[in-house]
């Protein structure tokens, strides 16, 4: 079929590596950071290929008389939701993310192969390299993520496109989704789980307080060395004062000496004077 509708506005230049989650740099950190996964390209295309496989259950399959209707939008149902549960767990448990995460992927498998099997019993194409529609069908899948691209052609796609559109979908979301759980298999590895975590974390906090224990005890030793020394230098300062006072009051007492000796002397020289003056008095009249 040749009427496959694609927007032209496809966008030319596409992030080469998506950032699937936040980066966890404080070694002692035991929580991870949250993901926005609402701003995620895997979540958003899980959201588009949900939605599309919705309207494409409601257009082409009967509601009562095929259960392919309920295990398709039952399974394109789980791919988006375990994605969101797993990336909300993974805030506090590896484990769990990439449990969920693999139950996210196992459902995209199970829907694609729900839509192979859709298109090959009822003998439609299945698009595949060298067909007209093949190259902008993969492109404008790949380069949109939002489902306001896709959902104005939920109503005039055929179900050939629509399921051509839904498996293109599933193959670039399993394609992000292995290689997210190898980034996180990566992160496992070099961080470790939540009991990991809460170990570095519960080491890292208790080495910070011996660390700072550690800094005050030299800290004490420093000062109690420093008293030391100006004890000594006050012991020091103490004895100069006292070897200072001793050599005054020396001084003192050898001055006072040395001035009562003198003013007894000039005493008696006043007192010989007075006498001689006393003997010459009486010759003089």
């Amino acid at each position: 079929m040749n009427n496959l509708v694609i927007p032209t506005e496809i966008i030319i230049f596409a992030p080469k590596k998506y950032e699937l989650m936040s980066e966890n740099k404080d070694n002692n950190q035991v929580l991870k950071k949250p993901t926005n996964w609402s701003t995620l390209f895997l979540y958003q295309k899980s959201e588009v290929i949900y939605q599309l496989s919705f309207s494409f259950c409601d257009r082409f399959i009967h509601l009562y008389k095929d259960r392919t209707r309920d295990q398709i939008i039952q399974a394109a149902r789980s791919c988006k939701q375990n994605i969101v549960e797993g990336l909300e767990d993974g805030v506090t448990s590896s484990e769990m993310q990439l449990k969920l995460l693999n139950v996210a992927r196992a459902s995209l498998m199970e829907l694609r192969e729900d839509y192979n099997d859709y298109l090959k019993s009822r003998h439609l194409r299945i698009y595949g390299k060298g067909d007209l529609e093949y190259e902008p069908m993969v492109n404008f899948c790949r380069y949109h993520n939002e489902l306001e691209d896709y959902k104005n052609f939920f109503e005039t796609w055929t179900d050939e496109e629509m399921g051509n559109i839904a498996l293109s979908l599933c193959h670039i979301i399993d394609k992000m989704m292995m290689s997210f759980l190898e980034k996180l298999e990566k992160e496992f590895i070099t961080e470790g789980g939540i009991k990991e975590r809460m170990y570095r974390a519960r080491t890292g906090h208790l080495n910070k307080q011996d660390e700072r224990i550690k800094q005050q005890d030299e800290r004490i030793k420093y000062l109690e060395s420093e008293n030391a020394r100006l004890n000594t230098l006050l012991s020091e300062a103490n004895n100069k004062v006292a070897n200072w006072e001793e050599s005054y009051n020396n001084l003192k007492e050898r001055a006072l000496k040395a001035f009562y000796s003198q003013k007894d002397e000039i005493e008696s020289l006043k007192a010989e004077i007075n006498r001689l003056r006393a003997e010459e008095a009486p010759k003089d009249n």
